[in-house]
């Protein structure tokens, strides 16, 4: 497995690759085949919240889809140990979704997929509030930086991929993205999967047969449901 570690306006140090080395082989316990992890460090030159001025980003690289976490932090260190929680997270997200298209339809509880890792006291895993304080900085930095800075638009391109629903919702949790695109294979539309709440997710897709005044609405069931249904 290849790591690689690059920063932007900071220097990589030899004590931050060998703890990020040593924190990464529980990567090989969750993921199979992992070719490559990049781990990509940036810090902002002009920061209003110090507390944030760092963002670590860490992507497995495998035969798969690629799996994503992104954190922010007072130092390099912090940002990492709160995105490496994120990654864990993902990682037996994913290897429990493969068991379940193995034969297993038992989905994993949440306990028992997080009840090796150490509580706080409020009973809350380390990864739960981790993510809870990652997500209270963030609010926190947008809610301070909300009247004096500019609208901005970040555009990105990525190439436009075929698959079922099913398929783009769990890219869509692996990546950790709010949405994900994509092509429909079953209508051949562009289309768009996000979360709506728990086990439960929508799908926007352009039809232009439509009229400005016209929507088409329906409900389906994914795998997991399928699964279920199965084991019942």
């Amino acid at each position: 497995m290849e790591l690689n570690c690059s920063g932007r306006n900071i220097t990589i140090s030899d004590r931050f690759r060998e703890y990020v080395d040593e924190k990464i082989t529980k990567v090989d316990q969750l993921a199979t085949k992992v070719q490559r992890i990049d781990v990509k460090v940036l810090k902002e030159a002009h920061a209003r919240d110090q507390s944030t001025a760092l963002s670590v980003e860490l992507t497995v690289v495998g035969r798969g889809p690629a799996i994503r976490a992104e954190a922010r932090g007072a130092d390099k260190f912090a940002a990492f140990d709160i995105a490496f929680a994120k990654l864990l997270e993902r990682l037996r997200k994913a290897r429990d979704k493969r068991k379940v298209h193995r034969g297993n339809h038992t989905p994993v509880a949440v306990h028992q997929a997080t009840g090796s890792l150490p509580t706080a006291s409020s009973g809350k895993s380390l990864v739960e509030e981790t993510i809870e304080a990652q997500k209270a900085a963030e609010a926190a930095e947008a809610q301070e930086n909300a009247e004096y800075s500019p609208v901005v638009i970040r555009r990105k391109s990525f190439p436009a991929e075929v698959m079922s629903v099913d398929d783009a919702v769990d890219r869509m949790e692996l990546v950790g993205h709010p949405f994900y695109l994509f092509i429909d294979e079953a209508t051949g539309e562009h289309a768009v999967v996000y979360g709506r709440t728990q086990y439960q997710y929508g799908v926007i897709s352009l039809d232009p047969s439509l009229s400005s005044n016209e929507e088409a609405t329906k409900e389906t069931r994914g795998y997991r449901d399928k699964a279920m249904a199965t084991e019942g």
